[in-house]
């Protein structure tokens, strides 16, 4: 079976990225599986320049077809912020707990009315012909007084975007698989790669 790398450690997003693809004969891999120790340094001043400098490197230095994923949160009334500083936010230069970022959030948002946001995700496909192929969706909802009761580790504005149409926080354990299906941002973006993943198999 070929191989799909994906440019990541999180053992959460790998979760949700296989749980996306189990219709696409591919074996996914993570950065760990295939023993690449190097980080790429995200010097991209928007999601997609990140998404494609990890694309291309893991690619490079694996061999494989890779998928190099970025996003994050964005606060319409704060002008998009935090955005590609979603993990580093509070202090700047080190990636923050997610418990720093939703108490952060609310101290950010304290006496502001527009309270919409979004969850937004960019993945950048490369295949090993050079090729590179991208994909964005976003999760938009607003972000309420007080955040949701569940925390899933990893994926700290979930639990403060709630999505006003279905009631809900923007956890994956409240969503029913229906509403996954509508809402997820990242598999929105797969969904779209999901062609030119089928394509390249079949070459």
């Amino acid at each position: 079976m070929n191989r799909l790398l994906i440019a990541t450690t999180n053992p959460g997003k790998l979760a949700e990225i296989r749980r996306f693809l189990s219709d696409v004969p591919l074996e996914l891999v993570s950065l760990n599986d295939v023993d690449i120790k190097e980080r790429v340094e995200e010097t991209g001043k928007t999601f997609e320049e990140n998404a494609i400098l990890k694309a291309k490197f893991y690619a490079q230095k694996s061999g494989l077809p890779t998928i190099g994923d970025d996003g994050g949160f964005e606060i319409d009334a704060l002008g998009g912020e935090p955005g590609v500083k979603s993990h580093r936010w509070v202090h700047g230069d080190k990636e923050n707990s997610d418990e720093e970022l939703i108490e952060y959030t609310f101290k950010k948002m304290k006496g502001i009315k527009n309270r919409k946001a979004q969850l937004r995700a960019v993945l950048a496909l490369a295949l090993p012909n050079g090729e590179i192929h991208t994909a964005t969706a976003a999760t938009r909802g607003i972000i309420p007084d007080k955040p949701s009761g569940v925390r899933v580790k990893g994926f700290p504005y979930r639990s403060i975007l709630y999505i006003p149409q279905i009631q809900k926080y923007y956890n994956h354990d409240e969503l029913t698989p229906q509403e996954t299906e509508k809402y997820n941002h990242r598999k929105l973006c797969l969904d779209q790669l999901k062609p030119i993943l089928r394509s390249f198999l079949t070459k």
